[in-house]
């Protein structure tokens, strides 16, 4: 979740009409926002993740004078050729392999702006650019700048630039070893022999991305003239961000202008900013909100939601085509659509009624089982905890120095590099918190019955972990005897090669001849990988196979 700084009155002047401090505070929050703080004229709102496009003043604005309606359909941004080019030299494939550009001009550049630029970039940077691994963002004034420019990769030692905030030139290794910026984000160009900068024609460094910009392009209020460059791994996620931060600048009275990127196989003319079309059916809006909307309705909502609509002329089943505006990369599946249209027609205006059909539910048998599993494990003296499904490879695999499968579910756009795909194993979940529980008082002793995704399917686990000077392969064991003596299930044991644990202080829980199940000891390494420093003894169920 990003939090925005608004200026109510910044936020007035936008939209173009007086509206009450008091009524947008209550209707933010229907579209999708949540209020964090209210200070005076300084407003706190907190965005889905979904939504960078709102991550602005200028956004919100835009967003509202729709919702207000005010102002509907996809907005219309004017563009025109800057004739200016970028080169990209084939030496950036292997260091940071895209980058995207536009320039902006006539823009009216104030200190809100300049705060509003600043924020945007700020929350790109942590979502969309993964704390600017896969997203960088370069905004220079324009003034001094000659093009044509050039990306390439270099040697860090053979150029120098004086960097934003210092006052005198470094060379690249000195900026990552010196400048603040460069200590932060020099993760980023880990293991690379050269790397990424942008020159004007009169070899200017307009910026060491993703780390830091040159003073040559410093933007102040005096600045009428901005060229844009983002930098990073995935150029369709540059592109989005392009788009978000070209029309954030045209929302203040600024003219798009097209840069042409030269790739070594095709240029591309950016920003481009030609919607995608969509399809929809009444059918299909009332399948999923059953409150009977016609094709006029939908249109209207779409619209009030600022993307262009209308009615598929002579369509026996009333298809209204939409224009996804370009800075919409939340759009991906018609329900996204329908959720933009139950927005527009209030969550409030939807009434509650009585379930149509007399149904009988009952308790799911994994769920019957996973309480049963849970009472003796209380019984026991250990204490329930509960994680997340979504983890990443490493807490996963690296850290538990097991091999990443084949059959892992991972997760296509994460938000961050913590949660990058479905967890296989309890075990991370149990760590982390005996991790961040560390300073209190030993034993402590804890479980979680829980799902994993493994071949993308849901399955039960249960784990538990105690932490313990005495904490051993025994333990362990006679705690798995007395489980499945309680469960009252005959089961054997066979020893387990499993790199999470101590080589021959490890077994397998086999049940007519299937393993459900492993227990031991923890491995030194994995102990400390997880920043523990005391023996750990530990076992995981398959639960699902003690029922089918």
């Amino acid at each position: 979740m990003a939090v925005i700084t608004i200026d109510y009155h910044d936020l007035i002047a936008l939209i173009g009409k007086d509206i009450p401090q008091e009524e947008i505070i209550e209707r933010l929050p229907m579209i999708g926002s949540d209020i964090d703080s209210i200070e005076g004229d300084t407003m706190n709102i907190e965005f889905f993740p979904n939504r960078p496009d709102l991550y602005s003043v200028e956004g919100v604005a835009r967003a509202l004078r729709g919702f207000f309606g005010l102002e509907k359909g996809m907005v219309d941004y004017p563009m025109s050729s800057s004739g200016m080019v970028l080169e990209v030299d084939p030496s950036v494939e292997e260091v940071r392999p895209f980058i995207v550009a536009a320039y902006i001009q006539n823009v009216q550049m104030d200190d809100s702006l300049i705060k509003s630029l600043m924020e945007i970039q700020e929350k790109l940077h942590l979502t969309m650019g993964r704390k600017r691994k896969k997203l960088a963002i370069g905004v220079h004034d324009f003034k001094d700048l000659k093009p044509p420019f050039t990306y390439k990769a270099v040697d860090p030692k053979s150029m120098k630039f004086m960097p934003l905030g210092h006052f005198k030139e470094l060379d690249l290794d000195e900026i990552l070893e010196k400048h603040e910026k460069g200590m932060e984000y020099a993760w980023v160009l880990e293991g690379k022999d050269k790397y990424p900068i942008i020159q004007d024609s009169e070899g200017k460094v307009l910026s060491f991305p993703p780390i830091i910009n040159g003073t040559y392009t410093t933007v102040t209020e005096n600045t009428e003239n901005i060229f844009l460059d983002m930098t990073g791994t995935d150029l369709e996620t540059l592109k989005t961000a392009l788009n978000i931060l070209a029309t954030m600048l045209a929302e203040r009275g600024g003219q798009i202008k097209t840069v042409e990127v030269r790739y070594k196989d095709s240029p591309l003319t950016l920003p481009d900013l030609a919607p995608r079309e969509r399809e929809i059916t009444p059918e299909y809006v009332d399948k999923i909100l059953g409150i009977g909307l016609g094709s006029e309705d939908i249109v209207e909502y779409l619209r009030m939601m600022r993307f262009g609509a209308s009615i598929v002329e002579g369509d026996p089943n009333g298809t209204v085509k939409v224009q996804v505006p370009a800075y919409r990369n939340d759009v991906i599946h018609p329900v996204d659509l329908v959720e933009d249209i139950a927005i527009a027609h209030g969550f409030e205006n939807f009434k509650g009624r009585l379930p149509t059909n007399l149904t009988f539910a009952k308790e799911r048998e994994i769920e019957a089982y996973s309480n049963i599993l849970r009472d003796l494990m209380i019984g026991y003296g250990y204490q329930e905890t509960m994680g997340l499904t979504i983890s990443s490879q490493k807490k996963q695999f690296t850290l538990l120095q097991r091999e990443i499968p084949n059959n892992l579910t991972v997760i296509l756009n994460p938000i961050n590099e913590e949660l990058t795909c479905a967890r296989q194993s309890i075990y991370p979940s149990l760590l982390e918190v005996l991790s961040v529980n560390k300073h209190r008082d030993l034993p402590q002793s804890i479980f979680e019955a829980g799902n994993v995704v493994i071949d993308h399917k849901n399955l039960r686990f249960m784990g538990a972990m105690t932490i313990h000077p005495k904490a051993s392969y025994t333990n362990i064991k006679s705690l798995v005897q007395s489980l499945m003596r309680d469960l009252d299930v005959e089961f054997e044991i066979e020893g387990h090669d499993e790199p999470a644990y101590i080589d021959g202080r490890a077994a397998k829980i086999m049940v007519k001849g299937e393993m459900v199940g492993h227990f031991g000891e923890l491995h030194p390494q994995v102990i400390m990988n997880f920043d523990l420093g005391c023996p750990i003894a530990g076992f995981e169920l398959f639960a699902d196979k003690f029922i089918n």
